[in-house]
């Protein structure tokens, strides 16, 4: 148990079995978190720190595809000082950390792994894909595995632009272009069996969330399209996103088949909940917690 919470916490998803890994904690400002939203309205939902931070969580996905051990995004890792861990309130010690041991406990070993799906490159999304060894060498967490992304989101992280460039960082996914593990993918594709990906642009131009699929059931991990539960309303965006006005439309597009075909949501940073189902009876963005 971490921060009052399992490492491991599993449900099926048709004959699928998915594993929700606690990844750790990591703290993000509350208005930048979300947007345009008053803080009197999101603080209700998850209270800031004296610095106004809020805690969020870095819950990976782990995946037992029918042909594959899939993990969804990979954590913070471990590459990085003490000043980022002390501004971002990061929380992940491990062996070498969180995610490794909650694969551990979720019952599999780290290199069991046979693909690691990022759905895009961003710090929290992706510094797990490599860790640095205790000589101080960077490198691939996975070696076994290959490493799924849009082939124009590694193509936009490693563009340097000054809007995005603190968020992408080169170690954690230039060691993976120099092992030549990536499997580049353009727009949705079928990943391995019961596994696809799909675009939700917004956050950023080539962020994808993930479907999977069995027995005439569906989980979508969506990543920073709905980051949490009380992002569900339509109009609660981050002020991280680049293009807002795309995610709506992102998040439009989902919220229509998570209703009529009753999928469970996967969140990636809500401090409590892993998943749930909106609730067709209700207005708004109603979620039932599973």
């Amino acid at each position: 148990m971490h921060d009052g919470l399992p490492l491991s916490r599993s449900t099926k998803v048709g004959s699928i079995r998915i594993h929700a890994i606690e990844a750790g904690v990591l703290q993000l400002d509350g208005g930048a978190m979300f947007g345009v939203v008053p803080k009197p309205l999101w603080e209700r939902r998850i209270p800031a720190d004296s610095r106004n931070r809020i805690p969020l969580a870095m819950r990976c996905l782990l995946v037992e595809a029918p042909q594959a051990l899939v993990l969804i995004d990979t954590g913070l890792g471990n590459k990085e000082d003490e000043k980022f861990r002390d501004i971002y309130g990061l929380m992940n010690s491990g062996t070498p950390t969180r995610l490794e041991d909650g694969i551990l406990q979720a019952g599999f070993q780290p290199a069991e792994v046979d693909i690691v799906l990022n759905t895009h490159l961003h710090f929290d999304h992706a510094g797990g894909n490599t860790h640095v060894d205790h000589s101080g060498t960077v490198r691939v967490s996975f070696p076994q595995a290959r490493y799924v992304v849009q082939r124009q989101e590694l193509d936009f992280a490693r563009s340097r632009n000054e809007r995005i460039r603190a968020s992408y960082l080169a170690h954690n996914f230039e060691p993976v272009v120099r092992a030549g593990l990536f499997d580049l993918v353009d727009g949705g594709a079928e990943v391995t069996q019961g596994v696809r990906v799909v675009p939700t642009p917004g956050h950023v131009p080539f962020h994808q969330s993930v479907l999977i699929e069995s027995g005439g059931q569906t989980a979508c991990f969506l990543a920073d399209v709905c980051p949490t539960s009380a992002h569900l309303p339509l109009p609660w965006i981050m002020g991280y996103d680049l293009e807002p006005l795309v995610t709506l439309e992102s998040k439009r597009g989902l919220w229509k088949s998570a209703r009529e075909e009753d999928w469970l949501l996967v969140f990636e940073h809500d401090p409590r909940t892993p998943w749930g189902r909106l609730d067709p009876a209700a207005d708004g963005a109603a979620l039932r917690a599973e």
